[in-house]
């Protein structure tokens, strides 16, 4: 059976809601505390796992107690864990989320034991890799680590997608090891110089990414859908209409459902379309372990069709 490969971050999630994100320079007081287990690698797994075929992580968690926290919740979300390796001496990953009441987040991360996934780990992993499907990656491990994962499926003829997230000028040297690179609009921006989203600097950016070396580019933009370059012409997928609660987590839940639609031999277009109608699911629920199931990811896109702009 083919499986689906995410090398990437396990952290803990601590979200503090507030009325408003702060200012610079402001204090505020937040409304309620609670706790998840995430990162981008994680989120994308139980995605791949919850809407597609099995799903491996090649991650690393700290010797603390938040630990064995994290290596469960990924087993009981149907995420195999073989290639999970324990640090010792390293703290869990850990981010602090602020939620504001309109859904819109800020995310401070502190990588711990994410930051010691090396290069060898992967190594370690190849043989996994070479059988997958397809591999994801993002970049809250060591750049060089994500390389060596790249290089690996590449060699091999696996299917990579590369999530440039959290955004690093550098990871423009990982595009000639992609095949897509999902950034959303800031980290478009970031990584290619555009100042806005309108489609003529849509179409620069995305070229951008293509000249460097990947094959396909596609970029996420919240609440305004998505948008990839096909056949050199720009297509825009408006999002799925939905109440807004907490965005936490949903580019990572559109980036685990493409791919599982990827590999299922859905082209471009249709699997955009299908990561958006999970990711909208995704923010009608408090924290980043919000993933849909297949059949509610079915019904929304059953209630509302989704047109090509």
């Amino acid at each position: 059976m083919s499986h689906i490969v995410v090398a990437g971050s396990i952290n803990v999630d601590v979200f503090l809601d507030v009325t408003a994100l702060p200012k610079a320079n402001e204090t505020i007081i937040g409304k309620a505390m609670r706790q998840a287990i995430g990162g981008k690698g994680l989120n994308q797994a139980v995605a791949c796992a919850k809407l597609g075929p099995p799903a491996h992580m090649v991650a690393a968690v700290g010797d603390d107690a938040l630990a064995p926290q994290a290596t469960a919740f990924l087993a009981q979300n149907g995420v195999l864990t073989d290639y999970v390796k324990g640090m010792p001496g390293a703290t869990t990953g850990l981010a602090n989320i602020l939620v504001a009441e309109d859904g819109q987040n800020m995310i401070v991360v502190t990588p711990g034991a994410n930051g010691l996934l090396s290069p060898g780990d992967i190594d370690a992993a190849s043989s996994l890799i070479a059988s997958a499907s397809a591999l994801v990656v993002q970049l809250e491990v060591p750049l060089a680590t994500v390389r060596r994962a790249l290089d690996v499926a590449r060699q091999h003829g696996v299917l990579t997608v590369l999530n440039p997230a959290p955004v690093d000028p550098a990871a423009m040297e990982l595009m000639r090891l992609a095949d897509l690179v999902t950034p959303n609009e800031t980290e478009l921006m970031r990584l290619t110089g555009i100042s806005d989203v309108s489609d003529a600097s849509l179409i620069t950016g995305l070229n951008a990414l293509i000249a460097a070396g990947a094959k396909q580019a596609l970029v996420t933009l919240g609440s305004e859908g998505c948008a990839a370059l096909m056949d050199g012409a720009l297509v825009r997928l408006p999002a799925y209409k939905v109440k807004a609660v907490d965005a936490t987590g949903a580019g990572d839940i559109f980036n685990g459902a493409l791919v599982t639609r990827l590999v299922a031999g859905d082209g471009l277009l249709e699997a955009m379309r299908y990561g958006c109608a999970a990711s909208a699911l995704s923010v009608t629920k408090p924290s980043a372990n919000a993933c849909p199931t297949p059949a509610e990811v079915a019904e929304l896109m059953a209630q509302q069709p989704q047109i090509a702009l």
